[in-house]
């Protein structure tokens, strides 16, 4: 049952993401000239929903689910230790998608502008960046399965919160990759298959967790611990800077606004799915 219930909850946060992502683009949710995201209102609030909706995960749910079975201070060390594997895989340029997505977006735009001559140096970037943004995005989709299957295996209602959570942080960036490959490529649908079977590497991850769990039940506090620097790492690493920025008083009530709905979007699904079973 657990099994069925993580690939269901990876398969929809992975490929569904990427399929929700396509969506919102066709229907004109995207940064300008459709290379770069979170240049605009509307990209910039789905970050701070899924910023919002990660640090409620990791801190109201992951994190007090580890607690009830681990004492604070070797858990902390884990959460400390998780921060700085993650900062590792971000330098390795394996977990962060912003830096990708910047660059091949500034590929695009030379390339549109760019004399003959230019040409096929720009298109060798734009394919590069591509390849790039498809081996990153499968690596963070991996981790992101074993992640929710960690939460599944403590608490069915812990594993959706993680799904959800997960699912909120990647439309934003899945709209960025298929940004970089239509770029690169001309070709939407090729970019969605593309994309989406990076996607598809989440169901694995969620099997590889599963058997891991299965085995290493006792160790589940610290798998739950690592899933929260995971979340912690890509908020504040990766989200909010892209947020950072210089805007009105009213946008600036927009981005609270939004960040403050992830929080309640996964405590309202919590106690949606608490109140079913």
């Amino acid at each position: 049952m657990i099994l069925i219930a993580i690939l269901a909850a990876t398969l929809a946060a992975g490929i569904g993401s990427v399929w929700l992502a396509a969506g919102l683009m066709r229907l004109g949710l995207r940064g300008q000239g459709g290379t770069q995201v979170a240049t605009h209102a509307g990209p910039q609030h789905l970050l701070s929903l899924a910023a919002g909706a990660l640090l409620a995960t990791a801190f109201m749910h992951l994190l007090p689910e580890a607690f009830e079975s681990e004492g604070p201070e070797v858990l902390f060390a884990v959460l400390l230790f998780g921060l700085v594997f993650f900062f590792l895989l971000d330098k390795a340029e394996l977990w962060h998608h912003g830096h990708e997505h910047h660059h091949a977006g500034d590929d695009a735009h030379h390339h549109e502008h760019a004399g003959a001559a230019h040409v096929h140096d720009h298109g060798q970037r734009l394919r590069s960046g591509a390849w790039a943004v498809l081996t990153g995005d499968s690596v963070h989709c991996f981790g992101d399965g074993i992640l929710i299957a960690s939460a599944f295996a403590a608490d069915l209602r812990l594993g959706l919160v993680a799904a959800l959570a997960v699912l909120a942080h990647e439309v934003p960036h899945h709209i960025g990759d298929l940004a970089v490959l239509r770029a690169s490529s001309g070709n939407r649908r090729m970019a969605l298959v593309k994309v989406s079977l990076a996607g598809a590497v989440t169901p694995l991850g969620g099997l590889v967790g599963w058997w891991l769990v299965d085995r290493l039940h006792d160790f589940l506090p610290y798998f739950l611990t690592v899933a929260s620097s995971s979340f912690i790492y890509v908020a504040l690493a990766d989200l909010i800077p892209q947020l950072q920025k210089r805007l009105s008083a009213a946008e600036t009530a927009l981005q609270i606004f939004w960040l403050l709905a992830g929080i309640g979007l996964v405590t309202g699904a919590s106690h949606l799915v608490h109140a079913t079973h």
